[in-house]
């Protein structure tokens, strides 16, 4: 997942991020490895968390809180960015619908 500030940039310590959503840097570790975030990463290969980093962390503490196993997690988050996309997809679509067409 791209999740980027305005400039494109992480914002974040790995430490702060932790303290900023409660959780361990470890079970950030672990999300990471689990394919559910993906920090930017310095030069040095220091993670660094943008504000939709926290959103999805966040995110994943409510699932878990209500009793989801990492295996759902993902599985939520991926239906929910699905889900994202179709509306997105849907609202261009009658959007083009809308307009009058031009040769007719």
């Amino acid at each position: 997942m791209a999740n980027r500030d305005s400039t494109g940039r992480g914002l974040y310590a790995i430490s702060v991020v932790a303290e900023l959503v409660g959780t361990g840097q470890q079970n950030i570790r672990l999300y990471e490895r689990r394919g559910l975030l993906t920090p930017e990463r310095t030069d040095g290969g220091t993670r660094q968390y943008s504000e939709s980093d926290l959103a999805v962390l966040r995110r994943i503490g409510e699932l878990l809180d209500e009793g989801l196993n990492l295996a759902g997690v993902a599985k939520v988050l991926e239906l929910e960015m699905d889900n994202t996309r179709l509306r997105r997809q849907l609202k261009l679509a009658r959007a083009r619908n809308a307009r009058p067409d031009d040769g007719d």
